[in-house]
């Protein structure tokens, strides 16, 4: 939704959250992004309750970004490179429903733009199996606990190892 100031935002969810900050926070008009939990019916859960399957919620980034500067359609393109969408019970090395890839719409303009992007990647030839992210509307966004944010600031070593973990060889398809 964008806010008076201008600024609009998107939620992703593509496997844990630490490796999704990082791709996003880097851009110009990008305000921040938080990691946190959504679409799930827990009030305010912990990581804990997350990952124990329960929730119903996915790890996700919530970007508050300027769409003059950045426009979400270009935030869908970045995703889809940093997300798995043939993957639906996991991203990389990271199993389990709470890391499944989701695009979280917050207006109708936001779902149409992440429905005809998905339509095209489909149709793109890059990926021999189906594209399964699911695009569903915003629910409660909750940001997680502090430790998991900036983690790629506060523990470049760890997010280094958890980022190798086929993130990588993934990525380089994109760049091709």
């Amino acid at each position: 939704m964008t806010n008076n100031k201008g600024y609009d935002t998107a939620i992703f969810a593509g496997g844990c959250f630490w490796c999704m900050v990082q791709p996003f926070d880097t851009l110009p008009g990008i305000k921040k992004v938080v990691s946190g939990y959504t679409g799930g019916h827990v009030v305010n859960p912990t990581y804990e309750e997350v990952c124990s399957g329960t929730t119903g919620h996915t790890e996700a980034v919530e970007i508050t970004f300027d769409p003059e500067v950045f426009p979400y359609k270009k935030l869908v393109e970045l995703y889809w490179q940093v997300a798995d969408p043939t993957d639906a019970t996991g991203q990389f090395q990271d199993r389990g429903d709470q890391y499944r890839p989701v695009i979280y719409y917050n207006s109708e303009e936001q779902k149409e733009t992440a429905e005809k992007s998905r339509e095209d990647l489909a149709n793109s030839g890059i990926f021999d199996k189906p594209i399964v992210t699911q695009i569903e509307p915003a629910a409660p966004f909750y940001p997680a606990e502090d430790y998991h944010q900036d983690f790629y600031k506060k523990n470049p070593e760890r997010y280094a190892l958890e980022k190798s973990g086929g993130r990588a060889d993934y990525q380089a398809r994109f760049k091709k």
